[in-house]
């Protein structure tokens, strides 16, 4: 079935107002124009999309579904427009990409700034997040290319084979945190102070987690959950809270003399890192230029980044 991009953008802005009205007023159009579009929208849907209330409009089961493919179509013709005009030089791409904490602190920013000076018209929309958050956002189309810890491929979702690196994640403190001063320190001597992580359900929790069985350990009390990387740094190097977090992460904070990882025997984790694109489709030009140079670091990682991984067959 056929859509007209008009229509589509018509029926997203009524789902985003919530109303005719406020969308009308948001798309310029009038009340009753745009009440035209979506009615000729329900036609060719053959089913209302919306039911409407004095308070306002409110989606249908197959408004719902039709959603997220509308927002997709939407996107993606976007891009296009988006990407031709940038290569006929009448204006700048842009580069969508989602990225975990580790990667955002050297391996992005390495990457961008030689893309962005190769291909100065170029522009940069960056998502950070854990991986739930970055392949939500790659199925939605919100980005293009996402960088996180490897898993496995999936029937939307798969790796990019020969762009890897590895990092190691430590138990890390403030440089004046009291468990700096025992002597023969160990991983059970933690289970006494405070933790401020990342959220269980995403991959640093569970490593932790699995860092504790391995050392036949409950899990530590965990006071604070949080999501925002900056929260966690600050607390962890202004406080006594105790954190798990790759090297990367905290290398600023590490050269600044705020905090550093605690000498435990065996209290480490490796894990693989990897970039990840949509299964179907092209990968728009802004973000296959990304990627070029994001494979160049794979083969030759900027100092201080995580250890870089070839190839593999």
């Amino acid at each position: 079935m056929p859509f007209d991009l008009h229509q589509l953008a018509a029926f997203n802005a009524v789902v985003a107002a919530g109303s005719l009205g406020r969308a009308a007023d948001a798309m310029h159009l009038t009340q009753s124009a745009l009440s035209r579009i979506v009615r000729r929208l329900e036609g060719q849907v053959g089913a209302p999309l919306f039911e409407r209330h004095s308070k306002g409009m409110q989606l249908t089961d197959i408004g719902l579904t039709l959603l997220p493919h509308s927002i997709a179509l939407l996107r993606d013709a976007e891009s296009a427009k988006e990407e031709i005009r940038a290569m006929l030089g009448l204006a700048k791409g842009t580069i969508r990409v989602g990225t975990v904490g580790s990667i955002a602190c050297l391996i992005l920013p390495t990457a961008l700034t030689r893309t962005c000076n190769r291909w100065p018209t170029l522009q940069v929309q960056v998502v950070e997040g854990v991986w739930d958050r970055l392949a939500s956002a790659l199925l939605s189309r919100e980005i293009d290319l996402a960088l996180g810890a490897h898993t496995e491929d999936t029937d939307e979702i798969v790796s990019v084979p020969d762009c890897r690196w590895e990092d190691t994640s430590y138990v890390v403190a403030s440089t004046d945190h009291p468990l700096r001063s025992r002597p023969a320190l160990s991983l059970a001597d933690t289970l006494e102070h405070k933790w401020a992580i990342l959220p269980r359900g995403t991959d640093p929790f569970e490593h932790m987690n699995q860092l504790f069985n391995r050392h036949c350990l409950p899990m530590p009390d965990v006071t604070v959950e949080t999501r925002s990387i900056t929260v966690l740094k600050n607390l962890i190097a202004h406080s006594d809270f105790l954190g798990w977090m790759p090297e990367p992460m905290y290398h600023a904070e590490l050269r600044a003399g705020l905090l550093d990882r605690l000498p435990i025997p065996g209290a480490s984790d490796t894990r693989m890192l990897t970039a990840f694109r949509r299964t179907q489709g092209l990968l728009p030009l802004p973000a296959a230029k990304l990627l070029s140079e994001l494979r160049q670091l794979a083969t030759n990682p900027p100092r201080h980044a995580p250890h870089a991984q070839g190839p593999r067959p």
